[in-house]
C-alpha cells in the first residue's frame, strides 16, 4: 500500500507537463458525463480534478457551479490558473477527510480511482456528499486492461488495480441506486443516484 503523500510528491512532479501529456476523447468524455446527468445549472464536484481536464466540457454543459478538488498542490495551483472562470473553484486538500461545501448534484471522479486504496471508504465518503438525486460516477476512458498496464510503470508506487465494474458496483449499492456499470473494452463506469 502506499500512503498519501507519496501520491502528492508523484503528481506535483507530473504536473508542469501534466497538460500537454493528456489526450482526451471527447466523444467518450461526453459519453461519461451523459451517463453522469452532467448537464445545465447542477453542481459538479470534481474529485482528484488535477489540472482540471474536464473544466472544460463541464462549461460546455452550462453547469452552475464547480468545485475541483485535488491533493496535489502543483495540480491545484496549475487548475486555477488555468480556469479563472467564476463558476468554478479549486480546492486543495484530501477529498477524503476535506471539509467541502455540499451537497453536490454531480460528483465526478475521472481517471483517478486507481490512486485511492479503499474503494470502500470513498464511495461511502462522495455517497455523503451528493444532493437527493444526485449522481456519483466513477469513470475511465479506457478500458481496465489498458489502465492497469498504463500503471504498471512508476504509477504502481501510488495506485492500486482497477476492480471490475461489478465489483465497484456492489459497494455503491450499499449507499446509491445503481444505474450505469459499463466494462468493456473503451471505457469503464460506475453511476449511482442518492434516492
Amino acid at each position: 500500500m502506499f500512503d498519501k503523500f507519496a501520491v502528492i510528491d508523484f503528481f506535483d512532479s507530473l504536473a508542469l507537463g501534466w497538460d500537454e501529456g493528456q489526450i482526451l476523447d471527447t466523444g467518450i468524455i461526453n459519453f461519461i458525463l451523459d451517463n453522469a446527468e452532467v448537464n445545465a445549472s447542477k453542481t459538479v464536484l470534481d474529485v482528484a480534478c488535477g489540472t482540471g481536464v474536464l473544466v472544460p466540457f463541464y462549461l460546455e454543459r452550462g453547469v452552475e457551479k464547480v468545485t475541483a478538488v485535488d491533493i496535489s498542490p502543483e495540480m491545484i495551483r496549475i487548475g486555477a490558473r488555468n480556469h479563472q472562470q467564476p463558476q468554478v473553484s479549486f480546492l486543495l486538500g484530501d477529498i477524503e477527510s476535506l471539509d467541502v461545501a455540499g451537497p453536490f448534484d454531480c460528483v465526478v471522479v475521472f481517471n483517478s480511482s486507481p490512486h485511492f486504496p479503499d474503494a470502500e471508504r470513498l464511495v461511502s465518503r462522495l455517497a455523503g456528499l451528493l444532493a437527493s438525486g444526485g449522481r456519483l460516477t466513477v469513470a475511465h476512458s479506457m478500458s481496465r486492461a489498458a489502465l492497469d498496464q498504463h500503471h504498471a510503470g512508476s504509477a504502481s508506487k501510488v495506485s492500486v488495480r482497477l476492480m471490475p465494474a461489478e465489483d465497484l458496483s456492489q459497494i455503491f449499492v450499499r449507499y446509491l441506486d445503481v444505474s450505469v456499470v459499463i466494462d468493456d473494452n473503451r471505457i469503464y463506469q460506475v453511476v449511482g443516484v442518492k434516492s
